[in-house]
């Protein structure tokens, strides 16, 4: 999402489909505030320790009854869709691409290789899976940041301009993509939106399930939390991966400073722009190692999250099934088409945000209170 969303965005909607991105981020960052609030305040803490939370949770909170029943029931196949299945596809053939671009290595092969190491690790169990992407992250966020600085450093005279691009083709997307105002805007926004979505999730209901996990004072911590997330995800690293691509491809006359070329697409443009400075060879190979460590602790973790609704659907007794079928499709997202798994996962991604907002929504008057609560004890403090 954050490198090969964020080039397909500009490809597809120019430079301007950033400037929707943040829009729907600043936005987003009260929707997830809203979810991690929620997950927090109906999740259920077994006699064992054990805690079980998301949107089942506070959908079946918000509406009780048959309809809440259907509507959690919705929510839970979307998600083990939308991400355990079709979301995995997409971020299997992203290292799948890059990797084959920088080192040679077909795609099915890498989709070989994740499937072992994947394998391992669902059939290990939660705290595996915690343990594997609580180290990984980090790593891979300081990484991409330190090399998008370097590049910015070096097309520091591009950087006016860079962000410039970014707010002119906002409003006027039709002179880099061509067809008319209302198609072009359509596509700058829509673009911004879908791949902010699949970046930052806010909204979609996925990281709830992590935020019920969390252990805080109170609701409130978390949702600050969930919120930062957000502006790290999608105003720092997102935004990274946004401006070392439009300063090379876009500013200075760049390749794709009059649209789109034959030969670049989504899936090279972030290496084509760490190239243009570090090299071809260095820069092909630190954007798939990059890539890697995004797309595999993305994997790892939405494998759990679409766990959680198979648990609550089928009892632990399905997980078996669940991890072989996400295994098979992440082989099969190595080998696909890369537009392919990127309109899959479009569709299932709105599916499982109807029933999600409809409950936040629905909740919204207890997420008012919690902020309002936490605001009135600051004061008293004060």
């Amino acid at each position: 999402g954050n490198i090969v969303g964020a080039s397909g965005a500009i490809l597809t909607g120019g430079p301007g489909a950033i400037f929707w991105m943040w829009v729907i981020a600043f936005f987003g960052m009260a929707t997830i505030y809203a979810e991690a609030t929620l997950a927090q305040k109906t999740r259920i803490v077994g006699p064992d320790g054990n805690i079980k939370g998301g949107p089942v949770y506070y959908i079946t909170t918000a509406f009780k009854g048959g309809f809440g029943k259907f509507l959690a029931g919705f929510f839970a196949v979307s998600i083990i869709l939308a991400l355990g299945f079709m979301g995995c596809m997409v971020q299997s053939n992203s290292i799948g691409s890059t990797m084959e671009t920088a080192f040679g290595v077909p795609s099915w092969i890498m989709g070989i290789v994740l499937v072992v190491i994947c394998a391992v690790i669902f059939l290990g169990g939660v705290q595996r899976l915690a343990a594997v992407t609580e180290k990984i992250v980090p790593i891979m966020a300081g990484i991409f940041l330190l090399g998008g600085l370097a590049i910015l450093i070096c097309r520091i005279q591009y950087v006016p301009a860079t962000f410039a691009m970014i707010f002119k083709y906002a409003f006027q997307p039709q002179a880099i993509i061509g067809g008319g105002f209302g198609y072009a805007i359509k596509t700058a926004i829509s673009q911004g939106a879908k791949r902010g979505l699949f970046s930052n999730e806010a909204g979609m209901g996925s990281t709830p399930h992590a935020h019920a996990l969390a252990n805080v004072k109170c609701p409130h911590e978390q949702g600050t939390v969930a919120m930062i997330g957000v502006f790290i995800d999608t105003f720092v690293v997102l935004t990274m991966t946004a401006l070392v691509v439009i300063c090379t491809l876009y500013a200075g006359n760049g390749p794709l400073a009059h649209g789109a070329v034959d030969g670049i697409s989504k899936t090279n443009m972030a290496q084509l722009a760490f190239s243009s400075v570090f090299g071809e060879t260095l820069g092909n190979a630190f954007v798939a190692i990059c890539l890697l460590f995004f797309a595999f602790s993305t994997i790892v973790g939405w494998n759990l999250f679409g766990r959680i609704n198979v648990n609550y659907l089928f009892g632990k007794k399905a997980n078996l099934a669940y991890s072989i079928v996400a295994i098979i499709f992440i082989f099969l997202g190595s080998c696909l088409s890369n537009d392919l798994v990127w309109e899959l996962t479009d569709m299932f991604n709105q599916l499982m945000v109807l029933p999600n907002m409809i409950a936040l929504a629905a909740l919204s008057g207890i997420v008012a209170v919690a902020a309002r609560k936490h605001n009135d004890e600051h004061e008293l403090r004060k």
